[in-house]
């Protein structure tokens, strides 16, 4: 039996710095890792979530396999909000990935069983190499992944180096007879992971712990049962203020990890028993020998399979489940005013998400635009001071969701982006800048026209107005055909709105024909209704012109709608008149 230290000369200072430095070196390093994969396989991570939830069971694999590789839940939980709220997932298949997430963050736990502290440095050393000689963005990312790793596991050497002197400190010998108790045991874990918000930090310091002979596998499963709840509370901090469907999200966590662990927790006893009865045993050791170095790998074994039973057994109840958090979080009062229905600062943890949000407000400014024109041929033509009046409040509409969108754009310019994430951030821009432009040339100039035709009483003649029709709905079937293409990453509906400048033109020459053919009229105001016509009919085309534009700046997208290369016509933001088409 070792030899008992008396209080006096324990160094406490000694263990403070040991343990305090250690998990701060495994805190960071866990956050290192987690940023670097979420930037390096976040868009290949949230497009396997699209493509593996379609039932509960392959949701909870999709879950798995995310939290496994980006090694955090929370991560995992914002991909299933940001799905929610785009109408790709229902609440009741988000369930399966959120219990998915609980089992992918036990990969962390059987890692650390290994033991393989001492590689720790040699990980630090190969990831600062890659991120200081690489010149691939993606391949420094991979190194500061790996350096992650590195100080994770020596974070976990000099906590288990640290811990040595207190087999012989008779308080802290004390304390842990007092773990053996279930609930004192829960507590415990629940209020060190809420500090520390890292339920695998609490895991990794239980398995240090025990790794010493310091711990029992009972204590050690009450501690990981307590951490399960105690990671809920960063759940539970990160959905304050935000979407419904977050805080949606955040219950269901919560609902799911106390449940799992109310059942499980009056049965530690035999559950320990069970563990040992399916773990590795450690041969030609002495008794106090073996526990230490077998318990550090049945509690990874017991984190895992606690896991996964819940996985098991809640799988069935995601419908009860998705009901109880509907009702939890009822619906709230929509503010007044414009607002972003897409746009949230969650998603800007996750770059390729927040770009596909991105797309989801511009299809909704696309389609704002595309109301106001469809209203501008008989405003313009015949309409009243109150009809010019309400399409001007749309542009203030437009104008304001424009401002939300270029604002969010500009915080997640300041992200860590790898290709193709910042062409496509340069291309949104520019979208969001030619719709912008639409909804100006709508207020600035159709409306001018508008007031300019009531102001000398001037009338259009119904002839002139079927003239105009077609180059009108042209241009719309064209301004469709890019909110199709922004919606559905439709390619064929970008190219065909691009190629919409030659019908467009025939029809605009045929249209001018008639109205120089109408200037011969003997009518008094036949020159001020010339040039309400021809200025009519020119706005409409600089509002094609801005079309194709935006399909154009879908066609340079590299993500899957296409890959061609960028127009010429593209970089010029003059428009054919000379006119600034940029804000």
């Amino acid at each position: 039996m070792p030899e008992v230290l008396p209080t006096s000369s324990f160094e406490l200072g000694a263990l403070v710095t040991g343990l305090g430095g250690g998990l701060a070196l495994f805190l960071f390093g866990m956050r290192q890792m987690t940023e670097s994969l979420k930037t390096v396989a976040g868009s290949s991570m949230k497009n396997l979530l699209a493509r593996l939830t379609a039932n509960r069971f392959t949701a909870v694999l999709a879950g798995t396999i995310v939290t496994a590789v980006i090694q955090s839940s929370s991560v995992t939980t914002v991909l299933v909000v940001g799905f929610i709220s785009a109408g790709l997932l229902n609440l009741s298949q988000s369930i399966g990935v959120i219990i998915g997430a609980n089992i992918g963050t036990t990969i962390t736990a059987q890692i650390i069983a290994f033991q393989i502290y001492k590689y720790g440095l040699l990980m630090i050393t190969v990831g600062f190499l890659a991120d200081i000689v690489a010149a691939n963005e993606k391949v420094k990312q991979w190194g500061m992944a790996l350096m992650g790793l590195g100080l994770i596991f020596f974070g976990m050497e000099l906590m288990s180096n640290a811990t040595i002197p207190m087999q012989r400190w008779p308080p802290f010998l004390n304390m842990l007879q007092q773990l053996q108790h279930p609930l004192l045991a829960i507590a415990i874990g629940l209020i060190f992971t809420a500090i520390v918000q890292s339920s695998s930090a609490t895991t990794g310091i239980v398995i240090v712990l025990a790794s010493q002979g310091l711990i029992s596998l009972e204590s050690g499963i009450g501690l990981c049962f307590g951490a399960n709840i105690g990671t809920c509370v960063t759940v539970v901090i990160s959905a304050l203020g935000r979407s419904r469907e977050a805080i949606q999200a955040a219950w269901i966590h919560v609902l799911f990890n106390v449940a799992g662990v109310v059942l499980w927790m009056f049965f530690i006893a035999q559950f320990a028993e069970l563990i040992r009865s399916v773990s590795p045993v450690s041969i030609g050791l002495e008794a106090s020998e073996r526990i230490a170095a077998d318990t550090p790998r049945q509690i990874a074994n017991a984190h895992t399979i606690f896991n996964v039973g819940n996985a098991l057994l809640f799988i069935w109840f995601t419908g009860p489940l998705a009901k109880l958090a509907d009702w939890l979080v009822p619906k709230r009062t929509e503010p007044i005013g414009i607002q972003a229905r897409y746009l949230d600062e969650l998603f800007l943890e996750q770059p390729a998400l927040a770009l596909d949000h991105v797309r989801l407000e511009l299809v909704r400014l696309a389609e704002m635009n595309r109301v106001m024109l469809q209203r501008t041929l008989s405003v313009v033509s015949r309409g009243s001071p109150q009809e010019v009046q309400e399409l001007k409040r749309d542009d203030d509409d437009v104008d304001a969701l424009y401002s939300l969108i270029v604002l969010y754009l500009r915080n997640l310019a300041q992200k860590n982006l790898v290709n193709p994430l910042p062409q496509q951030l340069s291309s949104y821009i520019s979208i969001a800048n030619y719709l912008e432009n639409i909804g100006d040339v709508i207020e600035n100039d159709l409306l001018a026209d508008a007031r300019k035709r009531m102001a000398r009483g001037v009338l259009m003649s119904s002839t002139t107005v079927e003239v105009l029709r077609p180059v009108h709905e042209r241009i719309l079937w064209a301004l469709d055909r890019v909110v199709d293409a922004l919606r559905d990453k439709d390619l064929v509906a970008a190219k065909e709105a691009v190629e919409s400048k030659a019908v467009v033109n025939g029809l605009a020459e045929k249209a001018t024909t008639h109205l120089a053919q109408r200037l011969a009229s003997a009518d008094p105001n036949r020159v001020a209704a010339f040039q309400v016509e021809t200025g009519l009919l020119e706005n409409l085309r600089r509002i094609n012109n801005l079309t194709r534009r935006i399909a154009k700046a879908l066609l340079t997208i590299d993500n899957g709608i296409s890959k061609a290369e960028p127009s010429s016509e593209l970089g010029n933001k003059e428009s054919e008149n000379g006119e600034s088409l940029a804000t």
